[in-house]
């Protein structure tokens, strides 16, 4: 069974990815990191909160050494909009709780503030995590969730691996290129040499997905390299080292966004790129590429 997000839920966000991730959660896609505008979580589901949870997370720097799970119990109504059954439960993370069991929530209201959890990578923006489990499963566990699709389609977005940094932090640049299509309009993603859209962060987790059908056991690649091979509902990444400017670094975060920030997004903790300089990113087959912690 798949839960399938609407478009006039999805459209509350201004970014969406299933597969950028390294935990057991999104494994075939299944779970959905949402991206609101603002601190606040915004609730993509309706229904009765069943539960509230403080779960400890890995130690960071630069996070909080606390996370939070809410449990809700779907309406009837919103199950039957996502094609999924009656008595499906949602899990949610990453969000501060100001509402408590027996509180009924409805897509649109706040969940609390954001939090940015040790879950997180450094470069990664804080956002609601979303994950469904079957009635009578385990709502705890991290592992066992229901397969996510998005009835919503997303732009294939061309790009020649060129841009120019006009944003940066402690650990990523994000280049002007490539353009997309419609701000605050449709959703938009980089798309494969064949012109799927892509999801994941390539390579440094060990596979991704898109926003598209891909065939089992079809090749994927991007910027002339081969990239992975379709698996199931994902992509498993080969290995490959994505270079900018001659220098390898971690890799590129892929997503899906209708937002006007919408380049590229190049993950290198160690880099000097200062706003204005001319990237280019070069992908290279490897026998050692890196793969950060996988989270299983």
């Amino acid at each position: 069974m798949t839960v399938t997000l609407s478009s006039d839920v999805l459209a509350r966000y201004r970014r969406f990815s299933r597969f950028n991730s390294p935990y057991r959660a999104h494994d075939d896609g299944s779970a959905i990191d949402l991206y609101p505008d603002g601190s606040t979580g915004i609730s993509p589901v309706a229904g009765v909160v069943r539960k509230t949870l403080t779960v400890g997370c890995p130690d960071r720097s630069y996070a909080a050494d606390e996370d939070h799970l809410i449990v809700v119990d779907l309406d009837d109504e919103w199950c039957w909009l996502a094609g999924t059954d009656p008595g499906t439960v949602a899990r949610i993370l990453h969000v501060r709780p100001a509402v408590s069991p027996g509180d009924r929530i409805a897509v649109g209201d706040s969940l609390g503030s954001m939090t940015r959890s040790g879950f997180f990578g450094r470069w990664v923006a804080d956002h609601v995590h979303l994950g469904f489990r079957d009635p009578d499963a385990n709502a705890l566990r991290a592992s066992g969730s229901l397969p996510v699709d998005v009835d919503v389609d997303v732009d294939p977005v061309r790009w020649d691996g060129t841009g120019t940094v006009v944003g940066r932090g402690p650990s990523h640049v994000v280049l002007d290129a490539p353009t997309h299509p419609a701000p605050r309009g449709r959703f938009a993603a980089i798309a494969s040499d064949d012109g799927v859209p892509l999801d994941g962060g390539l390579a440094h987790y060990a596979g991704g997905g898109a926003f598209g059908d891909l065939s089992d056991g079809a090749t994927v690649s991007l910027l002339g390299t081969r990239i992975g091979v379709a698996r199931g509902r994902g992509i498993a990444w080969d290995s490959v080292d994505v270079f900018a400017n001659g220098d390898r670094v971690v890799g590129l975060s892929l997503f899906a966004a209708r937002d006007g920030n919408f380049g590229a997004k190049v993950v290198c903790p160690d880099s000097a790129f200062a706003i204005g300089d001319e990237v280019s990113i070069e992908l290279v087959r490897s026998d050692d590429s890196i793969r950060l912690g996988t989270g299983r």
